[in-house]
């Protein structure tokens, strides 16, 4: 048998690149943009047998050689992937492969959460780990006491879903509530939970409650890992191909879908994306899938002013610019509450720091 040696290939190698690229490609994987460490097994001649990535918390782009296949190189691989996320404080894992891999991925520890035939699986490391989930969601609806008002209209419960990253809350976000809160009985409003955004979580959760006080069917929750997240759809997050943009959005409705099952869910609420490329791409393949699903996808128009449809990315170049007076008319008080405050400072100041503001 060779001796394989382990290296991490960096973005400069561009020879490694280039034969990962290779290797990746025979086995019918693109290499992921969206990567953030990535290792090799090379033989004797410094040619590539096997590789695997990461991107935050996830583990991909993971290939073996078909000439070096049955050697377990892919456990080595993966061995070292792991040990190294939890050397940086990655403990909960997930990973994405082929459908025709699944199962070697599950004898070594990883669980199917959900699928898109022919494309690709999404795994975890925690056999009970999104049925967990459902359950504090499912805990969470009957904590607040609302559950009830799923059938006070008699026949069919309307129940309704959004999801915002609300970074920050603004008047379309409201707008875009009280829109779908007047639909349905319930409405569950799930915020985004990858902290990632230029608002902090517990700042855009504590905003969006705040800003939508006035409705009474309002039930919220975080999304966890497992919607709009690094781990299933980092191109939220990062610029990424129109392809690879649509495999994402599709894994990440598949996952929305169990919850709509869990939570009696028929509909779902989004505003209409007239900035956006990563968004408007996603309403595209949600309203099909959930169609095709039998859950009602309702693609608002936006709350609009003299400047046009007011969104985020336009209230962070505001802030981004200075021009706080303006920002006044497109958040709800709230949200202009916290950013003339102390508290919004560092906040402000990594907005104003940063070169791009507005979401792709």
């Amino acid at each position: 048998m060779s001796e394989y040696t382990l290296s991490q290939i960096k973005p400069s190698d561009r020879r490694a690149l280039r034969q990962m690229d290779a290797l990746l490609s025979q086995e019918g994987i693109e290499r992921d943009k969206n990567l953030d460490y990535s290792i090799g097994l090379f033989d004797e001649d410094y040619e590539l047998a096997a590789t695997g990535s990461c991107f935050s918390n996830t583990l991909r782009c993971l290939a073996v050689s078909s000439g070096h296949q049955g050697e377990g190189l892919l456990n080595q691989v993966l061995s070292h992937l792991i040990e190294f996320q939890y050397n940086r404080g990655n403990t909960r894992l997930f990973l994405y492969t082929k459908c025709n891999t699944a199962k070697f991925f599950g004898d070594l520890g990883f669980y199917e959460i959900a699928r898109v035939d022919g494309k690709v699986v999404f795994m975890e490391n925690r056999k009970h780990g999104f049925a967990d989930y459902l359950n504090v969601l499912k805990e969470e609806t009957q904590r607040s006491g609302l559950s009830g008002l799923a059938g006070k209209s008699g026949g069919t419960a309307a129940i309704g879903a959004v999801i915002m990253n609300a970074n920050p809350f603004t008047l379309g976000h409201q707008y875009l509530l009280e829109q779908a809160a007047a639909q349905v009985d319930l409405l569950h409003v799930f915020v985004v939970s990858e902290d990632v955004s230029l608002v902090p979580l517990s700042v855009r959760e504590r905003l969006v409650r705040e800003g939508s006080a006035h409705l009474s069917n309002l039930i919220y929750h975080q999304t966890g890992p497992y919607m709009i997240s690094n781990a299933t759809f980092p191109s939220y997050f990062l610029k990424d191909s129109d392809t690879v943009i649509r495999s994402h959005a599709k894994l990440d409705i598949r996952v929305f879908l169990q919850i709509a099952r869990a939570l009696g869910i028929t509909s779902r609420f989004v505003g209409e994306e007239p900035f956006s490329q990563v968004t408007g791409i996603y309403n595209q393949v949600m309203q099909k899938e959930l169609e095709a699903a039998g859950i009602t996808c309702t693609i608002l128009p936006r709350k609009a002013d003299a400047d046009g449809a007011i969104s985020a990315s336009m209230v962070r170049t505001l802030v981004k610019e200075g021009k706080m007076d303006e920002l006044s008319a497109k958040v709800p008080e709230p949200t202009w509450r916290y950013f003339t405050s102390e508290e919004a400072r560092p906040v402000i100041e990594a907005i104003r720091n940063t070169e791009e503001v507005r979401h792709y």
